[in-house]
């Protein structure tokens, strides 16, 4: 079966064979190429097809199953090894021992038998060896060793163990750096606490907070291209087999690192942070000489909303925006001084009015669209992971998304290379992270209202422990007693508070047993019960939110009814016209093998249709 993109779908069309080329057989057909399918008549068992191939399209659909050069060549020498393996022990097999000389009599027939076998397989390597060059001379002129021989997971083991370890790698060294800046907020929090000032002490947390995000958002942003960079590497030594394969895997390797590297800190503030801290007399301590941060009295709700603004708005300030013009410009103004060094002499007759393809060879080449996507995909689990505690967040990513489309459009227009156009199904593996990220935010703000707010704690005590049903006293409940004098040595505060009066027993927020109790300091009951409801909570929450999602995915359904219902309608047509062709030309055919024997005349074997009698069946061959 033959196939011309030029050839237009109105043109006649050559009779063919009915047998595809298996390379063809994954070109998407549109309703108007069925149209002309089986439009000609049949002569001896031959059907005339004619189609218009989508080149731009359907053919590319079709390229992106075809091998990668990288994996036919990493199979080519595969099959070279091996065939060099199986040369090697032919070569053993065919060395055997001599048979003594000392042998006669009855063993003379079995050595001349031997020596003519040996005469016989001198000639094997030679012939192997020459079968196995035009063996890799037909390789290489087109016939694919891939439907043969295929990489497995043993040759690819080393480049999968060399993925895990360096991902493994990646993750610990953004917790690394995660720890460091909480080292930092430490260190700084207890150097400014010693500072003389009052107005420096007074806005410790403030500062504290507000540059360690500067610096958490600093290195998100130059982690983010470094990750960009081993994930690619990391895909190339793993050789997929298609392109398609090699995007999905980029894809999921970058979008983990970054994933990880754009979240990491935001996670600490909002599970991790304040819940390791100890109680008096018996704070937790790093390298023993600092005590772990804690969240302000009220939460770190408050906390967790200024970083992530902090973080969100940077990101697409910074890395969206002014990155996406200011690196094709650069790039584009560095290409120009090489072009220009490279012909000095020529260079004002070259800056007269160039042709339109000489003014594009200057511009950045098109990268695809997995960066663009990427952006998305980390700004839509900034707007849904934590939007309960930074509801404006939806907010500031329209807007952000209204001004970057202007954006986007002069860089595709001035600062980018014309991109080729081609063919989609869908978005790929793009979709199943946005629903992997939708699923897990129903999860994460679950959390988020359940253990770093206080919603929880405050209906639990307007429920269970509140005499009047007010929120009065609240605070008091939330609070535990401690005993100064348990303090150990060198643990205790050093200023005073000039009350004018000792303090004997001071307060803190967690739910502990007081000092006079049998179980001093031990875990209440009360954290037992709002821990229960939290779990509660949760289990509660994200069952119905889930529940709600799926039943608006029922009643909204992804394609309209009528929609479908003319998709189903064109597909039977569609059946109906090839049942009916086909009936029609195996009625003619019928008709034609009855005929022909009662006639000696030969027959055209491009009109079928005319009779046995006519003009033009004469001097046609059969």
């Amino acid at each position: 079966m033959t196939a011309s993109g030029s050839q237009p779908p109105g043109a006649p069309c050559p009779p063919v064979s009915f047998t595809l080329i298996p390379a063809l057989k994954k070109i998407v057909f549109s309703l108007e190429d069925v149209a002309y399918f089986f439009k000609n008549n049949t002569s001896n068992g031959v059907f005339s097809v004619c189609f218009h191939v989508y080149v731009s399209g359907s053919l590319k659909e079709a390229v992106k199953d075809h091998p990668r050069a990288e994996y036919e060549a990493r199979v080519l020498e595969k099959s070279l090894r091996k065939e060099s393996k199986n040369k090697e022990d032919e070569m053993e097999g065919i060395a055997q021992p001599a048979i003594p000389e000392q042998m006669a009599g009855s063993l003379f027939h079995s050595q001349t038998r031997r020596m003519r076998e040996r005469e016989k397989h001198r000639n094997i390597p030679e012939e192997s060896t020459n079968k196995w060059k035009q063996r890799v001379k037909t390789a290489m002129a087109g016939v694919k060793l891939t439907d043969k021989v295929k990489l497995t997971w043993r040759d690819r083991f080393p480049a999968y163990f060399t993925n895990l370890m360096s991902i493994v790698f990646m993750i610990a060294v953004t917790f690394a750096i995660v720890l460091g800046v909480i080292i930092y907020r430490i260190s700084t929090a207890a150097a400014l606490a010693m500072n003389s000032s009052p107005s420096v002490r007074s806005n410790i947390r403030v500062t504290v907070t507000a540059t360690a995000v500067i610096i958490n958002l600093v290195v998100i942003i130059l982690l983010d291209e470094v990750y960009g960079c081993v994930a690619r590497w990391l895909t190339k030594i793993e050789v997929p087999k298609t392109e398609k394969s090699f995007e999905e895997r980029l894809i999921f390797k970058a979008f983990l690192l970054k994933f990880v590297n754009s979240y990491t800190p935001i996670f600490y503030v909002a599970f991790f942070k304040g819940r390791f801290v100890g109680r008096p007399g018996d704070y937790v301590y790093i390298f023993r000489s600092f005590r772990m941060e804690e969240c302000a009295p009220g939460g770190c709700l408050m906390e967790l909303c200024i970083q992530l603004s902090i973080i969100m708005l940077g990101k697409q300030l910074i890395q969206n925006n002014l990155f996406e013009i200011g690196i094709p410009k650069m790039k584009k103004f560095i290409r120009y001084l090489r072009l220009k060094r490279q012909s000095p002499a020529d260079h004002d007759e070259h800056m007269k009015r160039k042709q339109r393809y000489e003014a594009d060879f200057t511009l950045e080449p098109f990268g695809g669209l997995t960066p663009e996507y990427m952006e998305m995909i980390i700004q839509f689990g900034f707007v849904t992971l934590f939007v309960a505690s930074f509801p404006l967040a939806p907010l500031f990513a329209l807007l952000n998304n209204i001004i970057e489309i202007r954006l986007d459009a002069k860089k595709f227009v001035t600062e980018l290379r014309r991109p080729v156009a081609v063919r989609a199904k869908d978005i790929g593996i793009w979709y199943n992270i946005l629903r992997g990220i939708g699923k897990l935010a129903v999860i994460i703000n679950a959390f988020v209202i359940s253990f770093t707010s206080d919603f929880i704690p405050r209906l639990v005590y307007l429920y269970m422990y509140s005499k009047n049903g007010t929120m009065h006293g609240f605070v008091n409940h939330t609070l535990s007693s401690f005993n100064v004098s348990d303090f150990q040595d060198g643990t205790a505060p050093n200023d005073p508070l000039d009350l004018g009066y000792e303090v004997h027993v001071c307060r803190y927020k967690d739910y502990r047993e007081p000092p006079w109790s049998e179980h001093k300091y031990d875990i209440s009951k009360d954290f037992w019960a709002v821990l229960a409801a939290r779990l509660a909570f949760v289990i509660v929450f994200q069952n119905l939110v889930m529940f709600m999602s799926d039943f608006v995915d029922w009643v909204i359904p992804d394609i309209p009814k009528d929609i479908s219902q003319q998709i189903h309608k064109e597909k039977v047509l569609m059946v109906e016209l090839f049942m009916r062709e086909e009936q029609g030309k195996q009625q003619l055919l019928d008709t034609w093998m009855e005929r022909g024997p009662k006639k000696s005349e030969p027959c055209s074997n491009h009109s079928p249709q005319a009779g046995p009698d006519g003009p033009e069946n004469h001097g046609g061959a059969l």
